[in-house]
């Protein structure tokens, strides 16, 4: 299996980046997806999540501003980042997992630093200047 991510790039304050995630090698439309980051010095943390039903969950720091979306025809997905700060700052992986209790779930930020569960990328940088 695998994943990749594109999209990165440097912006200024209150520009949008769109970052996509190619998968393939696994039965994508049955796997919970998100996008994880971590910032030079921070550990990882969730960004957002979207469920094989497709609902979505966000990290408070991004509601309102950052759109996660799939497409399971082209086996992708996507993270649409409006609005973007300095705050932003950071590598941005995306993570496939399927079949494990609580990863779908209300916890699921809990699983930032497992990239030992599910199929994760090798990251995209995201640079946001002031």
């Amino acid at each position: 299996a695998l994943q990749l991510e594109s999209g990165g790039g440097s912006v200024q304050t209150g520009g949008s980046l769109r970052l996509s995630c190619a998968a393939s090698g696994f039965t994508y439309s049955m796997y919970c997806m998100a996008w994880f980051r971590q910032a030079p010095g921070k550990e990882r943390e969730g960004v957002a999540r979207i469920d094989d039903d497709g609902s979505t969950a966000y990290a408070d720091s991004v509601k309102g501003r950052f759109t996660i979306s799939r497409d399971n025809g082209k086996n992708t997905l996507y993270l649409q980042m409006n609005s973007l700060t300095p705050e932003n700052t950071a590598m941005y992986y995306c993570a496939a997992v399927h079949g494990v209790r609580g990863w779908c779930s209300a916890s699921w930020t809990r699983w930032a630093n497992r990239p030992d569960v599910g199929y994760w990328g090798e990251g995209t940088q995201v640079t946001v200047s002031s």
